[in-house]
């Protein structure tokens, strides 16, 4: 009779066993807070990376309101972090500041679509915009200008993914998911020319180019703000650009697409 009972025995005691590796992962997230440019925030991460960003203020300094959040998109329950694994807490602190530090991410269950605007966008470089179309056209999509919109209102990893760093092709900041104000407090402080392309937005301009080099660039690229104003000349599109001689910066790749009134 003992022996008709040790496969029972067996599997019981396979049930203290240790976990898988990665299941944890599979049945829930971990979160702990951290430092950004927009006080505190909630992270959520798996052992893949970080997977979920929220600023404190937008969940109303409420980790359960973070964790509902997190569950309502991706399914799973968070429990809060023992320990960051090594070195992401420091990563994190640095990259959440503003500071180019790469930081894992976990962009499993995003489409391949979502995957390449965040992508995109990440090679945004800070004190620089782009334009949504700018977006499109380097996620392979150069018409899915509103669907750009979308995904990045629904950035799992904002500032590490600096979709606001995306603006309006008339030269307007736009919308933000923590709210326009905080977007343009970001931009200032990566010393974003915001003044100088509105500005240049209500004369109808939106690209400007160089006669001394012959480069024409988005005016917040590194090179546009290099231009003297004796030497400096505006455009409303690319294409009167090149009509006029100018050829594309490499550097910020200007869209091709004319600006809409």
């Amino acid at each position: 009779m003992l022996n008709d009972l040790d496969p029972v025995t067996d599997a019981l005691a396979g049930l203290t066993a240790p976990a898988a590796p990665g299941l944890a992962d599979r049945i829930f997230g971990s979160w702990l807070a951290a430092p950004s440019r927009l006080g505190a925030a909630f992270v959520a991460f798996t052992g893949a990376g970080v997977q979920f960003v929220r600023s404190a203020e937008s969940v109303h300094g409420d980790a359960a309101a973070f964790a509902e959040a997190y569950r309502d998109r991706f399914g799973r329950p968070l429990r809060p972090a023992d320990r960051a694994p090594a070195g992401l807490l420091v990563a994190l602190q640095c990259a959440l500041q503003g500071r180019q530090t790469p930081v894992h991410l976990d962009l499993r269950g995003l489409s391949d679509f979502e995957r390449d605007v965040l992508t995109a966008t990440s090679r945004i470089p800070a004190g620089q915009t782009r334009p949504y179309g700018w977006v499109a056209r380097e996620a392979g999509r150069p018409r899915a200008v509103r669907a750009v919109g979308s995904v990045l209102a629904r950035n799992p990893v904002p500032l590490l993914v600096p979709c606001h760093r995306v603006v309006r092709a008339d030269g307007l900041l736009g919308d933000y998911m923590f709210g326009s104000a905080h977007k343009e407090q970001l931009l200032r402080a990566e010393q974003v020319n915001v003044d100088e392309v509105a500005a240049l937005a209500r004369q109808g301009v939106y690209f400007v180019g160089s006669d001394t080099t012959g480069v024409v660039c988005f005016p917040t690229c590194h090179n546009a703000r290099r231009i003297t104003a004796a030497h400096r000349h505006g455009f409303r599109t690319i294409g009167a650009a090149t009509a006029s001689g100018y050829r594309p910066c490499r550097h910020c790749r200007p869209t091709t697409e004319a600006v809409r009134a």
